[in-house]
């Protein structure tokens, strides 16, 4: 049988990928062609493969190295890399703001030149941000309908009290005049599902607090670091700055990474971090329940599907099914 050298093999779709790895005390190495993580133990060392084709993000936590034939094979398969702190939150380190992201030139141009099309002017960026707000409502109110274990826990989107504050904050998308105004209203929302949220689980006196100690919290944080990995792979993919945001701060260069994770943060890492609290879970089980629950939803394609559509407008024509959104790695 003739030996498949890895060119060979054709990568996984970005928007396709499942996992995102968060590692801590350990090694990352590359070792007979494939890309390892090793942990010493009294006994022996311990060595676990990363199907580094099958990855998105790597998040390197606490007592973490690696080498420079490791971030080699990550760049050519396309797998962003941050440094951050215990439990995936905050980032330390990273270029294009957040993340070290991989050398390409062969990345697509279309997206960024649709989106450079309308972001200069002030009323288009508005109604882009409109349509991501309008598609973050449909999403939540999809996963929210159909999955069964949210569903049991009391995150029904046909709730009276849930159904109420999103026809209510969609219904004031429309009426913004500018990106302040969709920021206040989203924050407003954000605080209703908030409580909703605690009320369902039981959190009594629960309040967002980025720097709190308690598991609600905590995990929320750790959720909303996940979601900005996908949302910097998607970006990244197809192209397109994080800087250019359409509603978030312009004077932050990552923020457009925080309009494009919105898109999911509410859907299922809002209610994922409250059931998990609510179990009193580890740190682990929630970041897998919550990377169980962007695949089990299709997160990364519904980002990708989001993105795309902004940046041509809606001219699906111009997109090449042929490869990885125009990209070669």
């Amino acid at each position: 049988m003739k030996d498949l050298a890895p060119s060979d093999l054709k990568a996984i779709l970005h928007s396709k990928r499942a996992n995102v790895y968060y590692l801590e005390y350990c090694r990352v190495m590359q070792k007979d062609g494939r890309v390892l993580y090793l942990k010493e133990a009294k006994a022996e060392n311990q060595y676990w493969n990363i199907p580094i084709a099958n990855t998105t993000v790597i998040l390197l936590g606490a007592g973490t190295s690696i080498t420079q034939a490791a971030v080699r094979m990550l760049a050519q398969a396309g797998v962003l890399i941050g440094f951050c702190s215990g439990g995936g939150t905050p980032l330390y380190m990273g270029a294009e703001v957040e993340w070290m992201t991989p050398q390409s030139e062969y990345r697509p141009t279309q997206y960024l030149q649709g989106w450079m099309g309308f972001w200069f002017e002030a009323e288009k960026r508005l109604e882009v941000a409109k349509d991501l707000q309008q598609a973050r409502m449909t999403f939540l109110q999809t996963v929210w309908s159909k999955d069964r274990d949210l569903i049991a826990a009391g995150f029904n989107s046909e709730a009276p009290v849930i159904a109420q504050a999103l026809t209510q904050f969609t219904d004031v998308i429309h009426t913004a005049q500018k990106s302040a105004d969709l920021l206040l209203q989203e924050a407003r929302l954000t605080k209703t599902l908030y409580k909703i949220a605690a009320n369902t689980t039981k959190h009594e006196g629960f309040t967002r607090q980025r720097e709190a100690t308690d598991k609600a919290n905590g995990f929320l944080n750790h959720g909303n670091y996940l979601a900005y990995g996908l949302a910097a792979c998607t970006l990244w993919v197809l192209g397109i700055p994080h800087a250019f945001a359409v509603m978030h701060g312009k004077t932050r260069r990552g923020a457009l990474v925080f309009d494009v994770a919105d898109l999911i943060k509410d859907a299922i890492v809002l209610p994922t971090a409250f059931m998990c609290a609510q179990e009193n879970a580890t740190e682990q089980e929630f970041r897998q329940q919550c990377l169980q629950m962007f695949t089990k939803h299709k997160a990364l394609d519904f980002l990708f599907e989001q993105v795309k559509l902004v940046a041509l407008q809606g001219k699906a024509e111009e997109l090449n099914p042929q490869d990885d959104y125009g990209v070669k790695l």
